[in-house]
This record gives C-alpha cells, structure tokens and sequence, in this order.
C-alpha cells in the first residue's frame, strides 16, 4: 500500500488496514501509536528538554533578581546624583560668568565712566555751593583745597578712560 501517508510515515506501513482503521476510531489507540513514532518521540524529547533549560533560565534569572534590582537601585541614584550634579555645575558656571563679567575690561570702563561722571557732578555741586554761600575767610582755602582735590581726581578719571579706550583689551 503506497500513499503519501506512508511515504511520509513509514512506520505505519507494518500497520493493517484494519489497524489504521481502529486508529482513525478510537482515540486512545491513535494516541499510544501516535506517541510511539520515533519523531514523535523526538519532539517530544526536544520539547521537554527546551522546557528543563527555561525553567533553569527562569531559576537563574530569580536567583539574579536581587542583585540586578539593587544594581538598579543604585544606577538610578548614581543618575539622579549626576543629574543633581550637572544642575549645580550650570549654576556655578552663571555664578562665574557673573563674578567674572565684574572684572572684564568694558565694565570696568562703563564703571570709570560713571565714576568720571560722579565726580564731575560733585565737584561742579561743591562750587555752586561755594558760589551760594556767603564766603568766609577760612572757608576759601578749604573750599579750594577740596575742588582741587575732586578736579584732580575728576582729570585723572578722564585720563584713565581715555588711555583704556585706546587700548586693545581681549575679553
């Protein structure tokens, strides 16, 4: 008997047709037969021992649960540190900026201008004081002790403002 049943299962090809027939029937005796074919033997083999590795995977993964979730743990803390860490480093840099902006050459002459400006006010304030005050003779000399000083310094200002203007200052 040649069909494409027993090309493909030649195992079967020792069976009666009245066997195959009982087989086609009665369950239980299609299922011992069935589970008595090397290839099916095989597989199931196959099948079990696939299932004996996942379940020792599976013990290993648990067995390594702990650990990994402390590493995890203890990543994310490393990473919010970091992450703390890197905001506080962009505040001291501003900080720094800040701090150093006070030091650079154009504030400091924006500074000496204003200051330069000051004192002219000031000094320009003291005489007309001087001029609205009924002078007395002690008052005079002080009163030009004291212009001398603030235009001296006012002329200084002026000298240093231009100087820094000239100059080629590298920020």
């Amino acid at each position: 008997m040649s069909s494409p049943l027993m090309a493909e299962f030649p195992e079967l090809e020792e069976l009666s047709k009245e066997d195959l027939e009982d087989m086609l029937n009665d369950p239980i005796y299609f299922q011992s037969v069935f589970h008595s074919l090397p290839r099916v033997k095989a597989l199931i083999q196959a099948q079990t021992e696939l299932g004996m590795a996942n379940e020792s995977i599976a013990k290993n993964n648990l067995a390594l649960q702990d650990s990994l979730y402390t590493l995890r743990s203890e990543t994310k803390h490393a990473f919010d540190e970091a992450k703390a860490l890197e905001t506080r480093w962009k505040e001291l840099e501003r900080e720094q900026r800040e701090l150093y902006q006070r030091f650079s050459s154009s504030f400091l002459l924006l500074r000496l201008r204003h200051a330069t400006t000051a004192q002219d006010d000031l000094s320009e304030a003291l005489a007309s004081e001087f001029v609205k005050s009924t002078p007395l003779s002690g008052g005079v000399d002080e009163f030009v002790k004291d212009f001398r000083a603030m235009r001296k310094t006012y002329h200084k200002r002026v000298i240093w403002g231009r100087e820094a203007g000239k100059a080629d200052w590298r920020d």
